[in-house]
């Protein structure tokens, strides 16, 4: 009930956020039915099943990241000394943030159950009835338990990360409620998770070289049915998505720390020091949108115009992971900005002038982007050699 009433007075934008974790919630139940469907009409290709499965998990972790993004920056879930005082403290709240995830996931899962039934022909009297019960596999018959714990998945997983992500946030009875409390502190500590990530991307590249050493282009197809890319490849893109994952905070430091090298300015000085406190909330998304753009520029250079178009399910997985990539990233750098507006509110009432904020914005992203972009394209290059040598 607080959930529903806190829900009604969040401001629009909030809940589209929320309506858009339902959304991807929606899109990565119905992936997985798909995959429970191909099982359950092919018994004797279970090798295929099983790959069709794991491929889910991957827009399955991109909406996960997007659903805690959202919950991280849900103002109706935020500590405030005020909560804090009627029993509503941080774990409270916490617990009221995994809550509110569910409920969206779990929305997005049912939306996604009826859009599946109503495509086989399980629902009728409405338009498009069993419009796609070939690709469906509308003949087999699916079993509940299978069906309910694969609906499951999205919102178990999106509710405990968030938990996960949200228990330790700080609250401070002295700051007031309007202010974000998750700041980054004065004294900002550099990631030490850049080595790690550097090896893990090491790591993912060889073991897709070593398993592409002599297939060449049949080892990684793109089919429309997500039945015909071997384990191995997608092992090593999620060796490298982790690695870049890991890899990105400590560059997104560095981006900081040079920026203010030799001499600073005002303006360098200030995008500098605000790109050190942000480094660990937008590196990390950073470098899975720097992972996931890697694939795609892998995959351009691997086939480019061929004759091997996409299937509609590869194409939903990959608006999936290219949408809650790019929006987990949006919402990450709209948290930063909200964590920044007591500087920034300091900064005009000593008389800085509001275009020094936006020249320091436009330098860090303009940073971010020297370092990042070259990255990614070295990224897909090393990967799509070995397919394409």
């Amino acid at each position: 009930m607080l959930a529903l009433r806190l829900a009604r007075s969040t401001h629009p934008l909030a809940l589209m956020r929320r309506l858009l974790v339902a959304a991807a919630s929606a899109g990565v139940g119905f992936l997985l039915l798909c995959a429970l469907g191909y099982a359950s009409g092919h018994p004797a290709h279970s090798a295929a099943a099983v790959l069709r499965l794991l491929w889910c998990f991957v827009p399955l972790a991109a909406t996960v990241q997007f659903a805690v993004a959202v919950a991280r920056t849900d103002p109706s879930t935020r500590p405030r000394s005020g909560l804090s005082a009627v029993g509503l403290g941080p774990v409270r709240l916490t617990v009221l943030a995994a809550v509110s995830t569910a409920v969206s996931c779990t929305l997005g899962s049912m939306v996604a159950l009826l859009l599946f039934l109503h495509l086989r022909g399980n629902l009728s009297g409405l338009p498009f009835d069993g419009a796609a019960a070939g690709l469906l596999d509308a003949d087999a018959p699916l079993p509940l338990a299978a069906v309910l714990v694969l609906l499951a998945l999205a919102p178990v997983a999106a509710a405990t990360a968030c938990g996960l992500a949200l228990r330790a946030r700080p609250v401070s009875a002295t700051v007031p409620d309007d202010v974000p409390e998750d700041r980054p502190p004065a004294s900002v500590t550099p990631p030490t998770g850049l080595p790690w990530g550097v090896a893990l991307i090491a790591a993912g590249l060889a073991v897709e070289a070593y398993l592409s050493r002599d297939e060449g282009r049949s080892l990684f197809p793109l089919p429309g049915r997500f039945d015909a890319t071997p384990a191995g490849v997608l092992a090593g893109w999620t060796l490298t998505a982790i690695g870049l994952a890991m890899a990105g905070p400590g560059l997104a430091y560095l981006c900081g720390r040079l920026l203010q090298a030799v001499r600073p300015g005002a303006v360098r000085l200030l995008a500098g020091r605000a790109l050190m406190g942000e480094a660990r909330r937008i590196g990390g998304p950073l470098g899975v949108v720097c992972a996931v753009l890697s694939a795609v520029i892998a995959a351009y250079a691997l086939y480019g115009t061929g004759p091997r178009p996409f299937g509609p399910l590869t194409a939903l997985g990959a608006v999936l992971v290219l949408g809650c990539t790019s929006a987990t990233l949006l919402t990450s750098a709209l948290e930063a900005k909200q964590n920044r507006t007591r500087t920034a509110r300091a900064l005009l009432r000593l008389g800085a002038p509001a275009s020094v904020l936006w020249a320091a914005t436009a330098l860090r992203a303009a940073a971010l982007l020297v370092v990042f972009a070259p990255l990614t394209w070295l990224v897909a290059e090393l990967a799509a050699l070995p397919l394409t040598a």
